[in-house]
């Protein structure tokens, strides 16, 4: 499979099944799971173009859709799963065992990238998965949603924040206080919650595969 090939996998939850799109360069050093904020899928642009960086830098990617199909219907009238964070990491466990048992993913070191309240999900994921999950980047993260497993995160940690996000820095700010594993904080100046202003997603993009490289290889 060459860098720019992207297929579509399934992972059975329960009797339905959630879909995910899967890039495995060639001569991969690593994997990365995203766990996508809320309201949002595994067709973020955001973390499409975070995902694509990853690639050229010869990092596997599994985006997932941590909703099925009819919760997602739901969820877009309701809200009443995005901030499932029990849910989310119920997901996001079932999308890690599988890259364990999938013959294409299971000999790589595996990363979780959360945005918004996914990254909750993917530091209460690090906890129950320590000697598989080597390294964790949050983007405008919310891990206050994962207050009481903080302190038992082992993963080297990245929290990247944009510099005009002042309450979800602040939350970051508290939150890494009661993480004792290896971790930094990035702040973007000038990027407010979804790093939308020019050049802001470019550095999301690059921080976070330079946190990649370090520890996944």
């Amino acid at each position: 499979m060459s860098e720019t090939e992207e297929s579509v996998v399934r992972i059975l939850v329960n009797s339905d099944s959630i879909e995910g799109n899967l890039v495995v360069p060639s001569s991969a050093k690593g994997i990365v799971l995203f766990a996508h904020g809320s309201g949002s899928s595994r067709f973020s642009p955001r973390n499409r173009y975070v995902a694509g960086v990853l690639n050229k830098a010869g990092i596997a990617t599994l985006l997932i859709d941590l909703l099925t199909q009819e919760e997602e219907e739901v969820d877009v009238r309701t809200g009443q799963f995005r901030f499932d964070i029990e849910l989310l990491n119920e997901r996001l466990m079932s999308a890690a065992e599988w890259l364990k048992k999938n013959p294409r993913t299971k000999k790589l070191g595996l990363g979780l990238f959360g945005a918004s309240t996914g990254a909750a999900a993917a530091l209460i994921t690090a906890v129950q998965l320590p000697d598989y999950v080597k390294a964790v980047v949050l983007r405008g993260g919310r891990p206050d949603l994962a207050m009481e497993y903080l302190k038992k995160v082992k993963a080297p940690t990245l929290f990247i924040v944009g510099g005009k996000d002042t309450v979800v820095l602040d939350l970051n700010r508290k939150a890494m206080m009661q993480v004792s594993a290896e971790k930094k904080l990035e702040i973007v100046p000038g990027a407010s919650h979804l790093f939308e202003e020019p050049g802001k997603l470019e550095e999301v993009a690059r921080l976070s595969t330079a946190w990649f490289l370090e520890h996944l290889v």
